[in-house]
């Protein structure tokens, strides 16, 4: 299994090299069009430049501080919100068809109308990542609430169980693995919506950086912000992924 594990970490580490070498041969002999994709030592260099110019790590806290609110309002609404309708299923039937569509919406679309309601702020920034990640977590959690074992329902209501007591003896905790692999996909999710909300309203940022570059045609900061996204992207990853394992291990 270490084998395994040193082979898999290895051929990534080769896949990148070899692309990150062919990429910076092919802008270098004009290949490619270097303007356009620019290339990984014009964007290292830049990055160097956003360092040494303090820029670096204001706009990485400001986008990191929006993912973090964000991330945990999302869970703690979604799973209040889950909690209510699994008691209330009737409600959930009801309005099952209108959280299917508000969540086909494009949320760039109602943009606009979130900026005109809570201000060109952070505040903005941080309900556009909610529309994103809010009803996916919703129906995500609710229907691993449903997906507990009737046998056990049945026989805790033989029982007398309150309905708190089932929610926290049963449901939960037949639950908690889905809840804890949701946590993956809605940081990823939030992390998305931040951005989005960046590109629409913000004054530092990842997302601020590449929409800047993107108006003064400076291709190379813009995949410098992409590049930029897609490291702290990664490092939220692993530290949902210890956070997953520690919980595993806590509740096993």
């Amino acid at each position: 299994m270490k084998t395994k594990k040193l082979l898999i970490h290895f051929l990534r580490f080769f896949i990148i090299i070899i692309f990150l070498i062919s990429w910076e041969l092919l802008s270098k002999y004009h290949i490619i069009n270097s303007f356009i994709f620019s290339s990984p030592s014009k964007i290292l260099d830049c990055i160097r430049k956003l360092y040494t110019n303090n820029n670096l790590f204001i706009h990485i806290n400001v986008t990191l501080h929006e993912t973090i609110i964000s991330f945990i309002l999302s869970i703690i609404i979604s799973f209040i919100i889950s909690i209510f309708l699994y008691h209330f299923k009737t409600i959930f039937k009801v309005i099952e068809p209108l959280l299917t569509m508000l969540n086909s919406t494009p949320k760039i679309a109602i943009g606009p109308i979130i900026i005109i309601l809570f201000g060109a702020n952070q505040n903005s920034i941080i309900i556009t990542a909610l529309s994103i990640t809010l009803i996916l977590n919703i129906l995500t959690i609710y229907n691993s609430f449903l997906n507990t074992n009737i046998y056990l329902e049945n026989y805790l209501k033989t029982l007398n169980v309150t309905k708190f007591q089932k929610l926290k003896y049963l449901v939960i905790p037949s639950s908690y693995k889905t809840l804890i692999s949701s946590l993956k996909i809605n940081i990823s999710m939030t992390l998305i919506g931040v951005i989005m909300g960046e590109f629409l309203v913000s004054k530092a940022g990842i997302g601020y950086l590449i929409i800047y570059g993107t108006q003064v045609f400076n291709l190379t900061l813009v995949m410098s912000g992409i590049v930029i996204l897609m490291t702290l992207s990664y490092i939220l990853y692993l530290v949902i992924n210890i956070i997953e394992n520690k919980l595993k291990k806590y509740l096993t």
